[in-house]
């Protein structure tokens, strides 16, 4: 078991090393698919958008195809004489690795990995798939892509993403939320020439803050948020009175609100602002151009479903019972607090959808990330047995 779990961990400090934002997930790919095969899977390789994938052919005995999933992008690491441990170096200190990625999500992922090739020897009744995705911080594409491409659909996805050892069952979605106001651009020295698309917008903002507090909530998500996180004005330069004001949002949503609805929702609020003659309203998702290191191009909307499996589902008392017979105490069920793949999975594709993997979700996307090594130790003893009983 300690050579097992020491090259666990090597292999998510080889990780934690390749800086991998979303789309420049090449290297780590590379690495990935390595690992599978020298760990023995029955096959490995990387897909049109670039997610590494392995499988393990089950030995026949009928039972479910269990997919385990974490990501391969990680977000910016900003200033790295703000860490304590270089954001790349994949420090080991104190009890816990450090660096972007320990816990979200190169460490779960080696984790996943690793606990997998378990079943080389030990055949499952079904096949094991492992496909750790491409873009996940914007929107989930590689798990997107693979899910409508695949012609093995699994029967559940296990998400990496940490739970602190909690048993994970669903979470709100995320829209990103385009707000543009328009107005008729001039020269600054001849204001009334034009139509200041800045002049509308306390009154828009306002109008949205009234929304915000429109929004419902649920006894096991919460509440559903809307906030405004940036504004920009178009022209940009100082001399020019801008026609385009676009305030962006990010919008927490409940499950039951589909793309299409959510911006039919915000725009119904707005349609009662008075913004005055000569002004406009367009609201739409945020929609960026994204580009995979294999090539692959896309213009794509960002949003990302809600879901929450019920709390008594078939595949959350067996892994809950799993869980439980290997640990000594049953987990907690709860959601998570951010949006994951399973919002793709599970939302999207209705695949049951359940999140089980060490770490503190305080430390996501911080420059203080790390997951105790302890606790990986402890879910490379876990996870077999979770993944078994989810097989049969």
């Amino acid at each position: 078991m300690t050579d097992r779990f020491d090259r666990m961990l090597r292999f998510a400090q080889d990780l934690i090393r390749i800086p991998s934002p979303s789309g420049g997930e090449a290297e780590v790919a590379a690495r990935v698919v390595a690992e599978m095969r020298a760990l023995g899977y029955d096959d490995a390789w990387t897909d049109e958008v670039g997610n590494a994938i392995g499988l393990i052919r089950g030995n026949g005995g009928g039972g479910q195809t269990v997919m385990l999933c974490c990501h391969m992008d990680v977000v910016d690491a900003g200033d790295p004489a703000a860490w304590e441990h270089g954001p790349y170096e994949a420090v080991v200190a104190d009890g816990f690795l450090h660096g972007r990625g320990a816990m979200d999500i190169k460490g779960p992922l080696a984790l996943q990995t690793h606990a997998a090739a378990a079943f080389v020897d030990d055949r499952l009744p079904g096949d094991l798939l492992v496909v750790h995705t491409v873009y996940e911080e914007r929107a989930g594409w590689g798990i997107e892509h693979f899910l409508t491409t695949t012609s093995a659909r699994p029967a559940v996805v296990v998400i990496g993403e940490s739970t602190n050892g909690d048993l994970c069952i669903g979470h709100r979605g995320r829209a990103e939320i385009v707000v543009e106001i328009r107005g008729v651009a001039g020269h600054a020295s001849a204001p009334e020439r034009a139509r200041n698309a800045l002049d509308p917008l306390p009154a828009v903002l306002d109008a949205l803050r009234a929304f915000a507090g429109t929004l419902g909530s649920d006894p096991v998500l919460g509440r559903s948020t809307f906030v405004a996180t940036g504004v920009e004005a178009e022209p940009a330069s100082p001399n020019v009175i801008p026609d385009r004001v676009r305030i962006v949002a990010d919008w927490r949503l409940l499950p039951g609100i589909d793309a299409a609805g959510a911006v039919a929702a915000v725009r119904r609020h707005l349609d009662a602002v008075p913004l005055g003659e000569g002004f406009s309203l367009d609201v739409r998702f945020s929609a960026v151009r994204q580009t995979t290191y294999t090539g692959r191009e896309m213009k794509r909307e960002l949003f990302t479903p809600a879901y929450l499996l019920p709390e008594d589902h078939p595949i959350v008392a067996r892994a809950r019972a799993a869980i439980a017979a290997a640990t000594g105490a049953a987990p907690a069920v709860r959601p998570w607090t951010f949006a994951t793949d399973g919002g793709q999975a599970c939302g999207r594709h209705g695949i049951p959808t359940i999140g089980y993997a060490p770490g503190h979700e305080s430390y996501a996307h911080t420059n203080r990330e790390r997951i105790s090594v302890d606790e990986l130790r402890h879910a490379l003893d876990v996870y077999p047995v979770l993944i078994r009983a989810l097989s049969q």
